[in-house]
């Protein structure tokens, strides 16, 4: 199977966080997921944008996040992307409760979801920068209706 991709550029407004949940998901639906792994998918993207607009960009909403998806065989790479004010300690954010935005009322489980959902989550962010995660997850498919 040939490799395929979406690219997908959205301004960093917290009512295109769904969008690009459900677009993403769309895209996976061709791995012939199952709804488990579906909604782990969207979940992961959902945490992955939310603190792009949240974080990167102080949900001014002047920002922008860009979302690539690739498809090869069973495995979808996701890749969401900002140009905001970057992460100055990765090792830090990444830890569970961590949160630079407490009024914010969040709970700093952001990345911990991100990893429980996805097989394997890379972050790279410069300061001043912005930030990349990157995060893969293999499906399984769903079982054929017609075999027991």
């Amino acid at each position: 199977m040939l490799m395929n991709y979406m690219v997908l550029e959205i301004p960093a407004r917290s009512e295109n966080e769904s969008f690009a949940r459900v677009t993403v998901a769309a895209f996976a639906a061709r791995l012939d997921p199952t709804l488990e792994e579906l909604n782990e998918l969207k979940t992961a993207v959902s945490e992955a944008v939310t603190n792009c607009i949240l974080h990167a960009y102080h949900s001014d909403g002047e920002g922008v996040v860009r979302i690539r998806a690739v498809v090869e065989d069973k495995k979808m790479v996701v890749e969401i992307h900002d140009e905001g004010k970057g992460i100055e300690d990765i090792a830090r954010a990444r830890e569970p409760l961590y949160t630079d935005k407490p009024e914010l009322e969040r709970s700093g489980m952001g990345f911990t979801i991100m990893e429980n959902f996805m097989d394997e989550v890379s972050v790279h962010s410069s300061p001043g920068r912005g930030t990349v995660i990157k995060m893969s997850k293999l499906f399984s498919g769903t079982v054929n209706k017609n075999s027991h």
